[in-house]
């Protein structure tokens, strides 16, 4: 199976982390709860266009990547849903003036976002009984009551979708596996303003902290599970 990070890498550094014993796989528990973070329209346009029409909507937008992936959550969505297993949107809530700090002086941008870009993509929108968590930074733990919602619904794997592969998604990635979670990043259902970040997060993503794996596959493994074993 070609990775999305193999035109990027020469075979000598394949071979060191090969020889370094990462990459190993990851197996799924008995309770996983899916991530979609930050999907958004700000984070995706209105529409898929490409990203220099569409940060004319939304400078943060990531244009049309935004909408390939969007069928892929969504297809992972319905899944969740039937199973009746945990949903949860971790996503960027309204920016004031008064919490600016050390984001504000990288990223002035998101200072500028309308209120709409904040509503949620309609094809993969929340519905009641879905888990909002509202964060102020990239990871989707730090200073919010995630890791509390998940200890709720007796979660012990994620399954994690959205926007941005180099930033929200990886830093949520990374603190997930810190907590010793089963991590799993479904690889075309997460996107990227830049294609090279895109592919090098999913890359480090899947050889220290989260098993790295196209929707469908991952699906698959997922629909395996029966029932019973979910508490």
């Amino acid at each position: 199976m070609s990775r999305p990070w193999d035109h990027l890498l020469s075979e000598g550094e394949k071979r060191v982390y090969t020889g370094a014993g990462f990459g190993n796989q990851t197996a799924i528990g008995r309770r996983p709860a899916l991530l979609i973070i930050d999907v958004q329209y700000r984070t995706a346009g209105t529409r898929s266009m490409p990203i220099d029409e569409a940060m004319r909507e939304f400078p943060t937008s990531c244009g049309e990547v935004a909408w390939q992936a969007v069928p892929r959550i969504a297809m992972l969505l319905e899944l969740f849903r039937r199973k009746g297993w945990p949903v949860i949107y971790p996503h960027v809530a309204p920016k004031n003036a008064e919490e600016r700090g050390r984001l504000a002086e990288k990223t002035p941008s998101m200072w500028t976002i309308p209120p709409e870009g904040y509503d949620f993509v309609a094809e993969v929108a929340p519905v009641p009984g879905d888990i909002l968590v509202p964060k102020r930074h990239p990871s989707s733990f730090f200073g919010t009551a995630l890791v509390s919602n998940l200890i709720e619904h007796e979660a012990d794997t994620l399954v994690v979708t959205g926007c941005s592969t180099s930033g929200c998604v990886r830093s949520s990635v990374v603190d997930a596996f810190s907590y010793n979670y089963r991590v799993f990043v479904a690889e075309d259902g997460v996107y990227d303003r830049s294609p090279s970040s895109h592919a090098m997060s999913l890359f480090d993503m899947n050889q220290k902290y989260a098993e790295v794996l196209p929707a469908a596959k991952l699906a698959e493994r997922l629909e395996a599970l029966k029932t019973e074993e979910t508490v």
